[in-house]
């Protein structure tokens, strides 16, 4: 029997999965929006900590991005599905994975730990005081290595298992202790705006706080997600040896989808480094007459966390429910069913990332207020970089889906052709963009982040349609103009109402805290929100009601 279906043509299981995704990644993603304004306010975003933070604290995600990320997250769920259809539920498979998983994960976290002095001096810019501070922050941070890789095998085996909800909803809990420490260091230690916190001045208790809290959090995570694998009744217990149990297959695909993230995560390691000469060059900047702020890493970081939020909240969590249909198709040799899955999830997509997209373009100055941790000028400097971030931002998730096409059919080969392409043509722009002078570096490589987006879209596009053929993009970019048309009307709304409050003024109400902030941004937001709906309605864009409907499937019957 085939699965029911809702009115927009989803699965009802796939409507009630990523609206349960959605919801957990929205609240996570919100409590980390929570995280990033105290971060700021704690240590600044132009201050002389700051970068020194980002820069340690990036390391662990990137490094286990690079060496296991990819392989959790794309190669190892269609293994895991098909090793659920086995009499043993995979019990026998999963128990084999996650063991050696673990073991993998212990010895290189404290090798790379180990080697924390080198691995800085690699990927930064900094000297003296603000090198040794990053060093120390790097020790207590990454150990978190090991626990973002349990996290995403315990996670993948849940999705495997149509248990999406934990996976997305288990960031809560690191964000809710890393807001507490936070709000403790800021009660203990002071603000950046107050104690101007400087390489020299800074403790150990200070460090604890800030770094361990981080590092505690992301342990955390990963803890709460062994309750609900449990609940799957699969019997899991360590058990080593890879005879007979596929592996030796997964750890093939692994081998180059390993290659494909190296490569596109050391262009973000490579970029870290370039935006750390600015960092490195803030100093010489403040002491000018009048003093300079200039954009440094936490600027670019902020600016990229922003952008990615409805990436991360609505084409995430879809995604990821339709890449098991993907696989699933893939698995029956369904092309059809591919083609028409990536195109319904292409357009569905769209709704959200182009009305984020005009949100982030109309509305930047308030939002980088929001996370300026109270200076204007940081606030101006971080909406400067959301606005240039923001032209790529529906790219990113374009792309991100077209990508999960190749995975799905166990192809790791196109994925790398493609990171190659633009891993090239990223560390072109960066070693570009480090050759101009330091005030321009992160705006620079905000626009190469942009580019890079939508040229990664029109190359996966070129490879996918000689894999399997047209799979309607002409309808998809018809969809995709309008949904830009609507988004333009919507940023011109948005403008007008900063205008109002008098936002392209240096002394307007927005500028003045983040609390004026989320003032301009909530009435902003709701009128752009109308005029956006509006509009889609006059241009007739069905795929808005696909985009609503597994909202409305989680609401009560009565309400919907």
């Amino acid at each position: 029997m085939a699965p029911a279906k809702s009115e927009s043509g989803l699965p009802d299981s796939t409507a009630r999965s990523s609206a349960i995704m959605a919801a957990g990644t929205l609240v996570s993603r919100l409590l980390g929006l929570i995280r990033v304004a105290l971060l700021a306010t704690a240590i600044g975003t132009v201050g002389q900590v700051s970068d020194l933070f980002t820069a340690a604290n990036n390391l662990p995600n990137f490094i286990y991005l690079m060496v296991a990320g990819g392989v959790f997250n794309a190669v190892l769920v269609p293994q895991i599905i098909k090793a659920s259809r086995l009499p043993d539920r995979g019990a026998d498979y999963v128990s084999r994975l996650m063991t050696l998983g673990a073991a993998a994960l212990l010895v290189l976290t404290i090798l790379i730990t180990l080697a924390a002095p080198v691995i800085v001096a690699l990927v930064t810019d900094v000297s003296g005081a603000r090198l040794a501070l990053t060093v120390t922050f790097a020790y207590w941070c990454l150990p978190q290595i090991f626990f973002y890789g349990m996290y995403a095998i315990v996670g993948q085996v849940l999705n495997a298992h149509g248990s999406f909800g934990p996976y997305m909803w288990a960031p809560v809990v690191n964000n809710v202790v890393s807001i507490g420490f936070l709000l403790v260091f800021i009660s203990l230690m002071g603000t950046e705006q107050a104690a101007l916190h400087t390489p020299e001045s800074w403790s150990q208790t200070q460090t604890a706080l800030l770094a361990g809290g981080a590092t505690l959090g992301i342990v955390l995570q990963a803890a709460v997600l062994f309750w609900p694998l449990r609940r799957l009744g699969l019997g899991l217990r360590p058990r080593f040896g890879l005879r007979g149990t596929g592996l030796g297959h997964t750890g093939k695909l692994a081998s180059v989808t390993i290659v494909t993230m190296l490569v596109g995560n050391g262009l973000y390691l490579i970029n870290q480094k370039i935006a750390t000469i600015a960092s490195e060059a803030r100093e010489s900047y403040l002491q000018r007459d009048p003093p300079e702020v200039i954009a440094g890493l936490t600027n670019l970081e902020i600016g990229s966390m922003v952008y990615v939020l409805p990436h991360s909240v609505i084409a995430l969590s879809l995604a990821t429910v339709m890449f098991n249909q993907l696989a699933s198709a893939h698995t029956d040799k369904d092309l059809r069913a591919v083609k028409a899955t990536l195109s319904r999830g292409l357009r569905t997509i769209g709704v959200a990332t182009v009305f984020s997209a005009a949100v982030l373009l109309a509305l930047a100055g308030p939002l980088g207020m929001l996370f300026s941790g109270g200076s204007a000028a940081g606030g101006a400097i971080n909406a400067m970089v959301i606005s240039i971030l923001a032209v790529g931002a529906p790219f990113l998730s374009a792309n991100f889906f077209l990508n999960r096409v190749f995975y799905a059919a166990e192809d790791v080969v196109t994925p790398l052709k493609i990171q190659l392409i633009l891993s090239t043509l990223g560390v072109s722009f960066a070693l570009t963009a480090g050759l101009f002078a330091p005030d321009l570096i992160v705006p620079l490589l905000a626009v190469s982040y942009s580019l890079a987006n939508i040229l990664a879209v029109l190359i996966s596009h070129l490879f996918l349609t000689r894999s399997i053929g047209k799979y309607g993009a002409g309808r998809i970019f018809d969809v995709h103009v309008r949904l830009t048309v609507a988004g333009i009307i919507s940023a011109a709304a948005g403008t007008a109402v900063i205008t109002l409050f008098g936002g392209y003024q240096p002394t307007a109400f927005l500028w003045q805290s983040p609390f004026a902030a989320v003032v301009v941004l909530a009435v902003g937001g709701s009128v752009m929100l109308l005029v956006y709906l509006l509009g889609l309605k006059v241009l007739r864009v069905r795929e808005l009601r696909d985009f609503l409907e597994p909202l409305k499937s989680r609401l009560p019957r009565t309400l919907s």
